[in-house]
């Protein structure tokens, strides 16, 4: 069997994260989303494997390149919908095959649910339905699909994940998948709806801390780096290859630091948290519930919660995120998200900086001063 794997998107409502990657590469728990997707296909003995890529496609497919799994690249070269994506892998399909966002993360049970059947999708229930095509079951076949309605009338939404055949293709006459598999309902096809086990979407970039909270607790316990003698580490904690860890630093699991970190001495890193590569902590930080991406610095006395970093941001000492709800439009969508903040990649704070339920541009500065961030701020802005 053949998955085809759409990975093509910005991601736009995650912005600024995928300024400078496309969604399907934002790392969460240290690893890109789209990684999870392969993993899954590949426990499931799926191994013919098609990506579409469109948005930093040079991107893609140099990571691509570097897995184990040979992977058949393919290019949406404008990005104008999901069905027009799969209509780009076309020639390469050779008969049923499944169908899946590589912006997702989905595990290899829910896979192994529909890989054999005809016609058939994951299905799964979400708090905020609205932001999904919502579906409707009769007797476990799917009846409608309702494409992002102001009011639900259900919590059941599609996860995207479709097992077709190349029957499917005659169905596509716009650019949606959705508008698609309306069109087989209408003309008698029948779609089974199966509930998938574990589904995870990020509608929003602090949708990435939940995301990140439930891949970190799959991870198993491992220490490669060093960490001194009156360091306490407890519960499943992976620390990288040429990682240090300080004198009375405390790390509480489920936490992934990544390779080359210096953390401390005398910090604290709670549950739910993952470091990239290279990131350094100075002495007397406190964090917790946060996604750090590569080449981070985060300077002294710092307290970091429920926080987004991109990558290379450099936080001086006694910065401070702090965790509130207020209402932002995003993509023309009114929400109302409590985390601490979420900064793009390159983001410089002075000392005591507080980040209070913000999102912060790429290559922002803000100047030293006790500056308290609460309101959104474009990219490549000086906050004096």
């Amino acid at each position: 069997m053949q998955a085809v794997i759409l990975a093509a998107g910005e991601g736009r409502r995650v912005r600024p994260l995928t300024h400078s990657r496309p969604k399907a590469l934002i790392p969460v728990a240290n690893r890109p989303i789209i990684e999870y997707v392969i993993d899954a296909l590949i426990q499931n003995g799926i191994r013919d494997i098609i990506v579409v890529v469109g948005y930093r496609k040079e991107q893609v497919t140099r990571y691509l390149n570097q897995l184990d799994v040979p992977v058949t690249v393919v290019v949406q070269d404008k990005q104008l919908g999901t069905a027009h994506a799969l209509k780009c892998a076309e020639s390469k399909i050779r008969g049923d095959f499944l169908l899946l966002p590589g912006d997702n993360y989905i595990d290899a049970g829910s896979i192994a649910q529909i890989k054999d059947m005809r016609n058939a999708m994951l299905v799964k229930e979400h708090p905020s339905p609205s932001n999904f095509g919502v579906v409707m079951l009769k007797e476990g076949n799917v009846n409608h699909i309702i494409e992002k309605p102001e009011k639900s009338p259900s919590f059941m939404v599609s996860t995207g994940i479709f097992s077709l055949t190349p029957g499917f293709f005659p169905y596509i006459r716009g650019n949606d998948i959705t508008d698609a598999v309306t069109c087989m309902l209408e003309e008698g096809t029948t779609i089974r709806g199966v509930v998938a086990g574990d589904w995870q979407d990020a509608i929003y970039p602090w949708d990435l801390l939940r995301m990140n909270a439930r891949l970190l607790s799959q991870i198993s316990a491992s220490r490669h780096g060093t960490s001194s003698r009156n360091t306490i580490i407890t519960g499943a904690v992976h620390i990288g290859k040429g990682t240090t860890i300080g004198p009375n630093t405390v790390i509480s699991g489920p936490v992934i630091i990544g390779d080359d970190c210096e953390i401390g001495p005398n910090c604290c890193i709670m549950p739910d948290t993952s470091l990239g590569s290279r990131v350094k902590v100075e002495p007397f930080c406190y964090m917790g519930n946060s996604l750090i991406m590569n080449d981070c610095s985060i300077g002294s006395h710092s307290h970091i919660l429920d926080a987004v970093l991109g990558e290379g941001c450099i936080l001086s000492d006694h910065t401070t995120t702090c965790t509130s709800a207020s209402l932002m439009e995003i993509e023309g969508v009114i929400t109302k998200p409590a985390f601490g903040a979420i900064l793009g990649d390159g983001v410089q704070a002075g000392a005591f900086t507080t980040f209070k339920n913000c999102i912060v541009g790429n290559n922002t500065t803000v100047e030293d001063g006790n500056r308290v961030i609460s309101s959104s701020v474009p990219d490549d802005s000086l906050v004096i």
